[in-house]
C-alpha cells in the first residue's frame, strides 16, 4: 500500500509528464503552423516548375505563327499585278483579277484577309472583297502597320478589327515599283485558334501588349483588361489607333506577391466577388513585343501543403499512443508503400501503354506516307496520260485539215512526176530537172508537217529545263497552221523571241501554245476575217506570251470555272474540256502561271508567263 507522499508524488509526475507531452505536442504542433507557409512555397515553386513546359509550348506555338506570316506580305507584295492596280485603280477588270488573286492566297496560305492600300490609306483590293463586312473602300491610314509600311519598314500591329470586329495580328510590306512606294501590301491572321486551344487545359494562359493590355487569353472575360493601371500616354496611343475598344478596357482588381523560383503569386477578385490564386510564370516574345504569362492555379499546392500539415499532426497523435498504436501506424506505413508501389507499377503500365500507342501511330503514319507517294505517283502518272489523250484528241479534231495538207503535195508529186517523164520523153532536161526539184520540195514540205506531229504526238518528259520559247511557238504554229488556213486565220505576231530561253519542257511547252492557238481559231468561226494576236513581251527574270483572239469573248461564270478539268464552252464532240486544264497544270509545273481574261476591246486573252533560265543554266546548256 502506498503512502499518501508517494501517492502525490505519483500524480505530480503524472501531471507532470502530461503537461511535458501536452507542451511538446504544443510545441511541435506550433513548428508545424511555422512550416506550413514554407511546405505552400515548396509546394507552389514544384507545381510551377512542372507546369512551364506548358508555357514554352504556348510561346513556341505563337513564335512560329509569327515566323510563318511575316515573310508572306513581302513575297506577295512583289507579285506585278499590285503595282499595276495601285497606278491604275480605275481599271475594274484589273481591281477584279487582283481581288480574286488575293482570295486564293488567302485561302492557300491559311490567312484571314490579304488587302491593298494606297498611299492614302484606302483599300482598293481585299481578299474578303466579296463579304458584306469588306475590307475595300476602308481607310487604314490611322493604323501603325500602315505608316511602318509606307515609310519602308515592315508593319506589325495587334488589333481588333474596325471592319470585321475580329482580332488579329497584321504584318504589312510595301509595293514598291523600283525604289517608289506605290502602297502597302497588309496581311491578317487571327488567333482564336490559340485561344481555342489553350482552353483545353487546366492553365489559364495571357498574352499581354507593350502597354500591359491583355489581349489574348483562354478566358474570353479577360480580353481587353490589365493587371496594372494603363498610363494616359497608352490609353491615347490606344484611341489613336483604334487598337482596342475603348470601353472595353477596365483593370483587373488583382494582389501580387513575389515567389521563389522566379515565380509570382497573383489573385484575381472576379465581377462576383469570388477571388482566385495562381502561380504566374512569364516568357517575351521580343519581335512581337508580347509578355506571354502562364497562371496555374495555386489550389493544388495549398491541399498538398494543407494534406501535409495534418499528416504530421497524425503522426504527433500516433507517436503519443501506446503500442497498438505504433503498430497501427506502422500498418498505415506499409498501406502508403503498397499504395506507392501500387501506383508506380499503374504508371510504369500506363508508360507502356502509351509507348505502345505511340508505335501504333507511328505505323499508321508511315502508312500515310506510302499510301500519299503512292496516290501523288499515280495523279502524276494519270496527268501525264491526259497530257497525251488531249494531244491525239486534238490531232483527232485536225485530222481532216491534215489529210488534206498531206494529199495536196501528194497530188502535186504525181502531176510533177507525170510531166517529168513527158519532159524525159521529149528530151527536155532542164524542165525534167525542174520537175524533179518541185518534187524534192514538196517532199521536204511533208516530211516537216510529219516531223512536227511526231513531235507533238511523243509522250513528254517531266524534266523542266532551259529551252529554246521560239522553237515551242514556231513548232505549235506549224502544227495549227492546215487548221488556220482552212479557217481563212492570219497570226499578228508581235515580239522578238529568238534570244529567249525559259524554263520549262519543250513537248509540254508546245502543248500549250497548240491548245491556245485552237481554241482561239474555234472562237473565230463565225469571223469573216479571223486575226490572232500573239504578243511576246519580256522582264528582267520573266517572259511573257499572249494569244487573243477576236470572238464573243467569256462570261464570268465560264471564266470562274476556266481550269476545271471537263468544262468546255464548245458544241457536244467538239472538245472534251481538258486542254485548258491540262495546259494549266503544265505551266504551273514549270513554276508559271497561266492567266484567261476578256480583252476591253473584245474577245479573250490567255497569257502565259514562264521564268527566264538563269545565265549559268543557258551555259551549261
Amino acid at each position: 500500500m502506498f503512502q499518501p507522499g508517494e501517492k502525490g508524488l505519483r500524480l505530480r509526475k503524472r501531471h507532470w509528464t502530461a503537461g511535458l507531452a501536452l507542451g511538446a505536442a504544443g510545441l511541435f504542433l506550433a513548428a508545424l503552423l511555422l512550416v506550413f507557409p514554407v511546405l505552400e512555397r515548396v509546394y507552389l515553386n514544384q507545381l510551377g516548375q512542372r507546369e512551364s513546359s506548358t508555357l514554352t509550348l504556348a510561346v513556341e506555338g505563337l513564335k512560329g505563327s509569327l515566323r510563318r506570316f511575316e515573310a508572306l506580305p513581302a513575297l506577295i507584295a512583289d507579285t506585278p499585278g499590285l503595282a499595276q492596280a495601285l497606278r491604275d485603280p480605275a481599271d475594274p477588270a484589273l481591281l477584279e483579277r487582283v481581288n480574286a488573286d488575293l482570295r486564293r492566297t488567302a485561302r492557300e496560305v491559311g490567312l484571314s484577309d490579304i488587302f491593298l492600300i494606297d498611299t492614302d490609306g484606302l483599300t482598293i483590293a481585299a481578299s474578303n472583297h466579296w463579304k458584306e463586312l469588306s475590307f475595300v473602300g476602308q481607310n487604314f491610314a490611322y493604323r501603325p502597320y500602315f505608316t511602318g509600311a509606307l515609310s519602308g519598314e515592315q508593319g506589325r500591329f495587334f488589333a481588333l478589327g474596325t471592319t470585321s470586329g475580329e482580332r488579329g495580328y497584321f504584318f504589312a510590306e510595301p509595293v514598291r515599283d523600283g525604289a517608289e512606294i506605290l502602297g502597302v501590301l497588309a496581311v491578317k491572321f487571327t488567333v482564336d485558334g490559340f485561344e481555342k486551344a489553350w482552353r483545353d487545359g487546366t492553365n489559364d494562359i495571357i498574352v499581354l501588349d507593350e502597354a500591359g493590355v491583355i489581349f489574348m487569353a483562354s478566358r474570353p472575360d479577360w480580353h481587353f483588361r490589365a493587371l496594372e493601371p494603363l498610363t494616359r500616354a497608352a490609353l491615347a496611343r490606344i484611341e489613336q489607333t483604334k487598337q482596342y475598344p475603348m470601353d472595353q478596357l477596365r483593370q483587373l482588381r488583382t494582389t501580387r506577391r513575389a515567389a521563389e523560383a522566379g515565380f509570382e503569386q497573383l489573385q484575381i477578385t472576379g465581377a462576383t466577388g469570388t477571388t482566385e490564386t495562381f502561380i504566374v510564370q512569364s516568357q517575351m516574345i521580343p519581335e512581337a513585343g508580347w509578355q506571354v504569362s502562364l497562371l496555374t492555379p495555386a489550389d493544388p499546392a495549398w491541399t498538398r501543403a494543407a494534406g501535409t500539415f495534418a499528416l504530421s499532426a497524425l503522426l504527433l497523435v500516433l507517436i503519443g499512443l501506446v503500442a497498438t498504436v505504433v503498430l497501427l501506424r506502422r500498418m498505415q506505413l506499409q498501406e502508403r508503400i503498397n499504395a506507392a508501389l501500387s501506383m508506380q507499377v499503374e504508371l510504369e503500365h500506363r508508360v507502356t501503354q502509351r509507348t505502345a500507342e505511340l508505335k501504333a501511330a507511328n505505323i499508321h503514319i508511315t502508312q500515310e506516307v506510302e499510301e500519299r507517294r503512292a496516290a501523288e505517283t499515280l495523279l502524276r502518272q494519270t496527268q501525264t496520260e491526259l497530257i497525251q489523250a488531249g494531244k491525239l484528241a486534238a490531232l483527232g479534231q485536225m485530222s481532216a485539215a491534215l489529210s488534206h495538207e498531206f494529199n495536196q503535195p501528194l497530188a502535186a508529186v504525181k502531176s510533177f512526176a507525170r510531166n517529168a517523164l513527158a519532159y524525159l520523153d521529149r528530151g527536155e532536161a532542164d524542165k525534167v530537172r525542174q520537175n524533179v526539184g518541185m518534187i524534192d520540195d514538196m517532199a521536204d514540205r511533208l516530211a516537216a508537217i510529219s516531223t512536227h506531229l511526231r513531235s507533238f504526238a511523243r509522250r513528254p518528259g517531266e524534266r523542266t529545263e532551259p529551252i529554246r520559247l521560239d522553237r515551242a511557238i514556231d513548232g505549235a504554229l506549224a502544227i495549227v497552221e492546215p487548221k488556220m488556213r482552212a479557217a481563212g486565220c492570219r497570226v499578228d505576231r508581235q515580239g522578238n523571241s529568238a534570244a529567249l530561253r525559259v524554263l520549262g519542257g519543250q513537248v509540254r511547252l508546245q502543248q500549250v501554245f497548240v491548245n491556245l492557238l485552237s481554241n482561239a481559231v474555234d472562237a473565230m468561226a463565225d469571223d469573216p476575217e479571223p486575226v490572232i494576236g500573239l504578243h511576246i513581251v519580256t522582264d528582267a527574270t520573266h517572259a511573257r506570251v499572249t494569244v487573243r483572239d477576236h470572238g464573243a469573248g467569256m462570261t464570268a461564270d465560264e471564266i470562274a470555272q476556266l481550269f476545271d478539268p471537263f468544262f468546255t464552252t464548245k458544241e457536244p464532240g467538239k472538245g472534251l474540256g481538258l486542254g485548258l486544264s491540262i495546259s494549266y497544270n503544265i505551266v504551273r509545273d514549270f513554276g508559271g502561271m497561266l492567266e484567261g481574261r476578256n480583252h476591253p476591246q473584245g474577245g479573250a486573252v490567255f497569257s502565259v508567263t514562264l521564268s527566264l533560265a538563269p545565265v549559268a543554266m543557258e551555259a551549261a546548256e
